[in-house]
């Protein structure tokens, strides 16, 4: 329901690479909402002008108006929560659960161990042939906890049959994971699968790294 004022125009400062923006990016798309796309060169991510809109110096940050939100979960519930149609979350409780621990998964046990930074420390610290190693033990990890947590709950997508919360987390990571970081996926079918079925739907395709305005191929 329109409220008379006028809608502040998104802006997300965002970088191709990053999976955290490219959570972000789908559920822009899946909600049908408009915005400007500031790139954050992430050689330069200690730009002061940055830095005052995130301190920590990460991307994805979204500023809304006078409103600024930092870290991709934080964004796409404040999304859920502003722009409630299309929702990102089921009203079933069990089924909720079943999306935040697959976000927590992905956000917290895998991500943070194939960060640019973490793996830059294993190269110079132990050496650049373990850097590979590290990322894709990290992933495998994770994916064997998802596809037992996903195993009684996978439809279509990862909780049903509706895009939810998880497939959000979930697509950027098994896009990595087959671009980037070559996982053997041949022991993670419910994985695989829904990586298909990902890359068929629009908003998914549109918000992927390489289709981005500071892609670099």
């Amino acid at each position: 329901m329109s409220t008379g004022q006028p809608e502040n125009k998104l802006k997300l400062y965002s970088h191709w690479m990053s999976s955290c923006s490219f959570r972000v990016r789908i559920a822009l798309n899946l909600k049908g909402l408009k915005y400007d796309y500031e790139t954050v060169n992430l050689s330069i991510i200690s730009n002061p002008e940055f830095l005052k809109l995130n301190p920590v110096g990460y991307v994805p940050v979204l500023a809304d108006g006078d409103v600024v939100i930092v870290d991709s979960f934080a964004i796409i519930m404040y999304l859920e929560d502003k722009y409630p149609h299309n929702p990102l979350l089921p009203l079933d409780i069990h089924k909720r659960a079943i999306n935040f621990q697959v976000a927590n998964i992905v956000s917290s046990a895998i991500q943070p161990f194939q960060n640019r930074t973490v793996v830059k420390y294993i190269g110079e610290k132990v050496g650049s042939d373990e850097k590979l190693q590290w990322t894709q033990s990290a992933i495998g990890k994770g994916f064997k906890a998802l596809e037992k947590l996903l195993k009684d709950h996978a439809r279509r997508y990862a909780t049903g049959d509706e895009v939810f919360l998880a497939d959000l987390f979930l697509a950027p990571q098994l896009h990595a994971a087959y671009m980037i970081y070559n996982i053997d996926m041949k022991e993670f079918p419910i994985l695989s699968r829904l990586h298909e079925t990902y890359n068929e739907i629009p908003a998914f395709r549109e918000a992927v790294p390489e289709n981005q305005p500071d892609a670099v191929h």
